[in-house]
């Protein structure tokens, strides 16, 4: 029997159909043992998990203690003028922007009404004015303030509307508003903001609204619909009695106006008017920068400007503020959609100049 070479050559399927075909040789699989690792996830996570803790310990802690702490605390003084290690303070409160809650003001105001050292207030205002009650809110604060310390305002680039309503605090005091050459002021009168979208929802869009009210007159006022003549009217009468209040207020601020109530009656259209028309109209005592503001308190309280620590008030961004628009952030335009849609939606009583 002759040896079989079953290596020699490669067993064809065609030649030899019956045999099946055997799978070429191959040396067994060697499978290497690797120890398991312990997995560093768990590790991680728990000192993930203990981090966020922390974190939300330390957030809590430090809103807290905003919440109970004097609102004061947070107030800075930045030396302006004067000598830094005076005893005697005046103390510069700024109204700046749209006016829209007076309690914004409440804490620089009760500062200045409870610090001892502060002996006279400037108040500076650079607004357009805002809300009747905001502006109303602050008057009645620095009222207040002016039975304890006389009160001289600086009126920067525009005291105009509820900006010239706060002005009134000074009283019947005399030289105590100061304009800036290039400032204006004025603006006497009320407006409420609201805007008709009827024609465009009804007709454009086929959109209706159809609230369910207690009254005819609930929801009047609504953008969705038109005014009728007697929504008109109670809206004018809303107007007319703040508009009365506002003139009465700057009766008691300028004496000449209460003594001939027409004069004011002439000049309070809404108008705004530059500082040397405000000044010939009787609604300023003199045009001067802040420093000639500061000089005028000092003489009312007799202390040379050279002597006096002259500050402005100022607040400090607390742990909480960083997760607020308190401090002056500009909100998105998320929040600037809420806010006109909240205005036409429910419309409300402004001093305010509106361009």
């Amino acid at each position: 029997m002759s040896n079989m070479n079953y290596n020699s050559a490669p067993m064809n399927a065609e030649m030899h159909p019956d045999v099946p075909i055997m799978p070429a040789y191959s040396e067994p699989a060697r499978y290497i043992l690797v120890p398991a690792k312990s997995s560093i996830l768990p590790i991680v996570m728990i000192i993930m998990l203990a981090i966020m803790l922390m974190f939300s310990l330390t957030c809590n802690l430090a809103v807290f203690t905003d919440l109970v702490s004097d609102s004061n605390d947070s107030i800075h003084e930045k030396f302006y003028s004067g000598d830094k290690t005076g005893s005697d303070k005046i103390a510069i409160i700024i109204i700046t922007g749209t006016i829209d809650e007076g309690e914004d003001y409440k804490d620089y105001i009760d500062k200045a009404m409870k610090d001892d050292d502060v002996k006279g207030v400037i108040l500076r205002v650079d607004s357009p004015g805002g809300t009747v009650t905001g502006s109303d809110y602050i008057l009645n604060r620095l009222n207040q303030l002016r039975k304890k310390k006389p009160i001289v305002v600086s009126m920067g680039s525009m005291a105009c509307s509820g900006g010239y309503y706060v002005s009134m605090c000074v009283g019947n005091e005399k030289d105590s508003i100061f304009i800036e050459p290039t400032g204006w002021t004025g603006s006497i009168g009320v407006i409420i903001s609201r805007y008709d979208a009827s024609e465009l929802f009804n007709k454009k869009l086929g959109v209706f609204e159809d609230p369910i009210t207690s009254g005819r007159n609930k929801a009047m006022g609504s953008p969705l619909r038109p005014l009728n003549e007697e929504q008109r009217k109670i809206f004018q009468d809303l107007v007319d009695d703040s508009f009365i209040r506002f003139k009465d207020i700057v009766k008691a601020g300028r004496p000449r106006f209460a003594e001939n109530p027409k004069e004011l009656d002439d000049l309070a259209t809404g108008q705004v008017y530059s500082a040397n028309q405000a000044l010939e109209l009787g609604l300023v005592d003199k045009i001067g920068f802040l420093d000639d503001a500061i000089e005028q308190i000092c003489k009312k309280v007799h202390i040379s400007p050279d002597d006096a620590q002259v500050v402005k008030y100022g607040k400090e961004a607390s742990f909480s503020d960083l997760f607020s628009l308190k401090q002056g952030e500009k909100p998105g335009v998320v929040e600037d959609v809420k806010k006109v849609i909240n205005k036409a939606a429910s419309p409300k009583a402004y001093y305010l100049w509106q361009m």
